[in-house]
């Protein structure tokens, strides 16, 4: 091969690509310029944000050491909560009282930063979740300027700030055995509520994720109903513990349910499922009338409702009420639970179209399996407080009360 030079157009110039030279970060001079700004204005929030507005700072660079003047006076070292060097002022929000008086204006200050420069809230983010996994690395006090800070971004309704930055890094485990994550979590709820009514916490912690899981907030210890509802009965949130007793009802309700409707499903004898109830409402301590609905609710869920017609319908719902009456009549043991019973089935056939025109042989089904005496459908047909229907009913029952009223003379 020839080692000649290859020719070339004269004049011809070689691009060559540039390189994107980044200027090295500087986070200690930015950090230095915000406090000053703060110094030169005497901590006055307002005179602070508006000689943040007019400096030309690199916020979008240095956002997380932003807010780390904010929350401590000055820059942190990195990945610590430990002051850094360089200049520090004495107006953050650590350096507050934990009082809400005297941590709302900062709350208000960042939220009228945020207007300005939205893209900082994910800076505000990566700051409280590194702060929130460190709470070790803070003294008592400061932990609870944390938790009536945090409370009061989302009463302000802080711009975008997800509560799930404040929940999700509290679970650590060392953090939770230590019964920090509970002292700071009680601190922000009873913060929260003063301006907030419980409906408001519970939406707040769906959105979190943490609605039901907050035990998971509890050292291993007292990490129980029991737990959950003597803490926060000595905390003063009683509002909460009936909430969370209530919650625990409905999903032992739920279980119950779930069993029983496999149960039924399944054909299993019925002095088995008899047991079942038994003990689930040992387990559970469940109210006898929750039980009765239940148990009604299943047994009807259970009905094949695929009939050509009504009467095939009707047939199949009063074999199932007369298959599984001895269940019934097992926890229908007093004139109370009776006419709760016959409630039930009312409210049921009120609501469901097919079912309307089966009440009365619904209920004269029940009589003559032995689920409800004479004197119960008396008392309903005659006193009856659920109005539901009611007056079509008492017609369409009218015929087998008299018929229970001239038997009783003929007797």
């Amino acid at each position: 091969m020839s080692s000649k030079e290859r020719p070339s157009l004269g004049g011809t110039r070689i691009k060559t690509r540039k390189r994107n030279i980044a200027a090295p970060l500087d986070p200690a001079t930015f950090a230095d310029a915000v406090v000053q700004i703060y110094l030169d204005n005497a901590g006055d929030l307002e005179a602070v944000a508006k000689s943040l507005e007019s400096s030309d700072l690199n916020f979008s660079r240095y956002g997380d050491t932003f807010f780390e003047v904010i929350f401590t006076g000055g820059r942190t070292q990195p990945g610590t909560t430990k002051p850094d060097e360089g200049e520090r002022h004495p107006h953050s929000v650590l350096d507050c009282e934990p009082k809400r008086e005297a941590i709302l204006p900062s709350v208000l200050y960042i939220q009228k930063i945020l207007r300005r420069r939205p893209f900082l809230i994910k800076n505000l983010e990566n700051v409280m979740r590194r702060f929130l996994q460190s709470l070790e690395l803070f003294e008592e006090n400061e932990r609870k300027k944390l938790a009536v800070f945090t409370a009061l971004t989302f009463s302000q309704k802080l711009s975008g700030l997800p509560p799930e930055t404040v929940f999700q890094p509290l679970l650590k485990d060392n953090l939770v055995s230590k019964g920090l994550v509970l002292s700071f979590i009680t601190d922000f709820f009873k913060e929260y509520l003063v301006d907030n009514s419980l409906d408001d916490l519970i939406s707040l912690l769906k959105r979190g994720k943490m609605e039901d899981n907050l035990l998971e907030f509890f050292p291993t210890a007292k990490r129980s109903a029991e737990g959950f509802s003597e803490h926060f009965t000595k905390e003063g949130l009683v509002a909460l513990v009936d909430y969370n007793e209530k919650k625990i009802f409905e999903v032992k309700l739920k279980e119950m349910k779930s069993a029983l409707t496999t149960q039924i499903a399944e054909k299993v004898d019925i002095s088995e499922v008899i047991e079942t109830v038994k003990q689930r409402v040992k387990d559970a301590n469940l109210p006898d009338l929750e039980v009765v609905r239940i148990l009604w609710d299943v047994i009807m869920d259970a009905v094949q409702w695929s009939g050509k017609n009504q009467q095939q319908n009707a047939n199949s719902a009063l074999r199932q009420v007369k298959t599984w009456a001895d269940l019934l009549n097992a926890f229908c043991t007093n004139g109370k639970l009776e006419l709760e019973l016959i409630y039930k089935v009312q409210i049921q056939c009120y609501e469901d179209a097919k079912l309307m025109k089966l009440f009365p042989e619904i209920v004269r089904s029940l009589y003559d399996e032995n689920v409800l005496a004479e004197d119960t459908i008396h008392l309903w047909f005659h006193k009856g407080a659920n109005p539901k229907g009611r007056q079509t009913f008492v017609k369409a029952l009218e015929p087998f009360v008299k018929w229970l009223e001239e038997a009783e003379e003929e007797e």
